[in-house]
């Protein structure tokens, strides 16, 4: 809330400045009459700008750019955990891993599985284990060949 308030604090400061001068009669063509005018109206109105601009929507782009970024970066360290598990992990070895809660790890783990990353089986005792299909077959790459040769 300090930000919409500061921000329409320095816009209407700015306005001000200009209705000043406006009804001052001065030359609107003088170069130190222009400077004047940008110091004193220009500034603080770009400084308002900002400070709405930063209330109504850049400071949540930010923050979903740092979520996306984090959820990426959990990604990666489950992609390598996995590797180092043969490909299979569940969700208390993630949790353990990253030191994070068990359900986080599971909803980091469901969405590697909706995007197909990753298929859920389960144990005969109830144990869900995700099985990482492509992280298991990764020693195959070595005999990998071109598509049109047979």
């Amino acid at each position: 809330m300090g930000k919409l308030a500061g921000g329409l604090a320095l816009l209407a400061l700015a306005l001000f400045v200009v209705w000043g001068f406006l009804r001052s009669g001065a030359d609107p063509f003088a170069l130190r009459t222009l400077f004047a005018l940008f110091i004193a109206a220009g500034l603080p109105a770009a400084g308002g700008g900002l400070l709405l601009a930063h209330h109504f929507g850049a400071g949540r782009r930010i923050e979903r750019r740092r979520e996306a970024l984090r959820r990426d970066t959990f990604e990666a360290e489950i992609l390598k955990m996995a590797g180092r598990h043969g490909g299979r992990l569940t969700a208390l070895e993630v949790a353990g891993e990253l030191a994070v809660p068990t359900d986080l790890a599971e909803g980091l783990l469901n969405e590697l599985m909706a995007r197909e990353m990753a298929e859920l089986e389960i144990t005969d005792t109830g144990l869900l284990v995700y099985d990482f299909h492509d992280v298991r077959r990764l020693s195959e790459k070595e005999s990998a060949r071109g598509l049109l040769d047979s």
